[in-house]
């Protein structure tokens, strides 16, 4: 077997744990990083839909800050730590840092990819919120199956993205060894 890959599959499975581990048993009550995401995410959907002509809920109540949705909507949309995209990050970070490539790529590779899926996370929210909006029987389905196939997608498009252009790793030289 490809002595790369096995250095790949044994450092992301390593890096995967080690987030996994801290996450579960450091993280995984909603932190300030959570909070800050959450926010984030919250007032950019806001400023998307308003941009789009949306009419929104004014949500002034703490314990209902993290919600959004169309005024005259069915419901709300909850933002919650698992949705802010910081698992996501994490993900993609542990997959970029664990093949072969130059650091100072992956020095200005990794933040740029942590900013497109934050991108993606708010393309997600904002669609989920409309979503909500007209066809809130369907919301379930596409929280669960197409935004999340859409979005590891996504990571995946990156990483393949750094492996063919930016680790500088000769695939046909890697193959024969």
């Amino acid at each position: 077997m490809d002595r790369d890959l096995v250095r790949f599959l044994g450092l992301g499975f390593v890096g995967y744990l080690a987030w996994y581990v801290v996450y579960q048993y450091v993280l995984k009550d909603q932190t300030l990083v959570d909070d800050y995401l959450i926010h984030s995410m919250v007032v950019s959907s806001e400023w998307v839909l308003r941009t789009l002509g949306y009419g929104l809920y004014e949500v002034n109540t703490p314990e209902l800050r993290w919600q959004i949705g169309i005024a005259d909507s069915v419901g709300l949309l909850q933002i919650g730590a698992p949705c802010d995209g910081l698992v996501l990050f994490a993900l993609f970070t542990v997959f970029i840092l664990a093949f072969p490539g130059p650091a100072k790529r992956k020095l200005w590779f990794i933040p740029a990819g942590i900013v497109l899926i934050h991108l993606a996370n708010l393309l997600r929210v904002v669609s989920l919120v409309i979503i909500q909006y007209n066809r809130p029987q369907s919301l379930k389905f596409n929280h669960d199956y197409t935004w999340t196939v859409l979005v590891y997608a996504f990571i995946f498009w990156l990483w393949y993205l750094w492996a063919t252009r930016f680790s500088q790793v000769d695939p046909v030289k890697s193959a024969s060894e």
